[in-house]
Formats: structure tokens, sequence, C-alpha cells
């Protein structure tokens, strides 16, 4: 079964200084480049729908990263829009006020990143948001959360939605465990891996979820990304 993040808490969910935090980001945005956690995010992207495509050529389209840490998957979607000459307009929003602080100082301004500290499901910009995405957040919820966040998705992204995470498997946490004995990453992501492929998913989580938030499950994909990432996707 899926561990409770109330039962069994992460060290970053807590209180700690800024360096702490700031340090435990720059260790999750490695991790993301060496075991390629980017590519499950930038592949749906690719699938954009061509009327949305062309729309990126005129007016910006808006992309807003629930959960956005350090601002790092934001930053990938910043150059790979930039490799296809679309125009976007990207926010990051993150409850955790270091988050915001952290994502500013790591951005070069030239991306133009807008960066929002607050609860995403309160959030109301003034653009439509046409995609929402998320990058190792949803594990940090719980199950409730989630169906409250796939509901404001729903409601919220004209053209679609991404969740990247974690797949709850022996396998992942294993792999894991192997690579951080070569790398020596800060203490905190040290001790939450372990705790985050605890509290991650498998395919009849987001089945049981996704029911639960009425999303048609016809409309919405789930799929396993190597190594470790379990995804779930919805165009409109």
């Amino acid at each position: 079964m899926r561990a409770s993040p109330r039962d069994l808490p992460e060290l970053m969910d807590g209180e700690c200084s800024y360096e702490d935090f700031r340090g435990c980001l720059r260790s999750l945005e490695q991790i993301n480049r060496w075991l390629l956690g980017y590519r499950p995010t930038l592949a749906w992207l690719k699938r954009l729908p061509p009327a949305l495509r062309d729309l990126g050529l005129g007016d910006p389209v808006h992309i807003v990263d629930v959960g956005c840490g350090g601002g790092d998957l934001l930053r990938q979607i910043a150059g790979w829009a930039r490799r296809r000459g679309m125009g976007v307009e990207l926010t990051g929003i993150d409850l955790n006020p270091y988050a915001a602080r952290a994502a500013a100082e790591f951005t070069p301004k030239e991306h133009g990143i807008a960066w929002v500290t607050g609860n995403a499901l309160v959030y109301r910009p003034e653009k439509p948001v046409d995609i929402v995405v998320s990058s190792l957040m949803a594990h940090h919820l719980e199950d409730e959360e989630i169906v409250a966040l796939l509901r404001w998705m729903e409601a919220t992204a004209q053209v679609g939605w991404f969740i990247n995470d974690l797949e709850r498997s022996e396998w992942s946490c294993r792999l894991f465990g192997w690579v951080e004995r070569m790398v020596r990453w800060h203490r905190f992501v040290r001790h939450d891996a372990t705790v985050s492929f605890r509290r991650a998913f498998r395919e009849a989580d987001w089945e049981r979820l996704l029911t639960a938030a009425e999303v048609p499950r016809e409309a919405v994909t789930v799929e396993r990304w190597r190594p470790g990432r379990l995804c779930v996707g919805r165009w409109k």
C-alpha cells in the first residue's frame, strides 16, 4: 500500500534553513539530469495538439508548474520551447517561500519565468492557463489532496495537464540506492529518497485517484518511464 505522507514525513517538508533547502534542490536537479527525469514531460509536450502549437507561434502558451521547487523543470521547458521557436509564458508556484527564492537565484532572468508563493488550488492567474505540469510533487500529498489537485487541473488547464512522479517499486528504490552510494547528494535527499518511493504510486493507485476525481479514464494516459517514473497525462 502507498504510505501516507503524514505517517512517513520527508525532511524537506519540515522546518529547515534556506541553505539546506537550497542544497536539497540542487541535488534533486542533478538527479533529474542523471536519471532522465525531465524526459517524460518533454516527450509529452512534443504531442502538443497542432492548434496549440500554432498558437505558441503567436500568443504565448501559458504553462504552470505546480510544486515547482527550484524551477529546474521550467528551465528545461524554456529551452525546449526556445529550440522550437515557440512562445511560452512560464509560471512556477510552490507553497514553500524558499522555493521562489531559490528558483529566482538559479534561473537566468532572460528566461522571464514568474515565481509565485502560494497554494495552487486557490491560484487565479490573470492569463488563462493552457497547460499544468508537476514533477515529483504528487507523492508529497495525501490521497484526498491529490484528488483535489486533479480536479483543479481539470478545471484550470484549458488544453492539458501532466503529472511526472515516482513508481513505487523495489527495483526503483534499489537503483537509486546504488547510484546514491556513488554520489554523495545532500543529506535530505539521502533520507527522503527511500521515503519518497514508499509514498509513490502504482498504476492501481492512479486508477483509484482518477476515479475519485471523476476524470474520464479514457482520456488519460498512465505510462511507465525508466528509471523509476510513473506519469499521468491528459490532453483535452
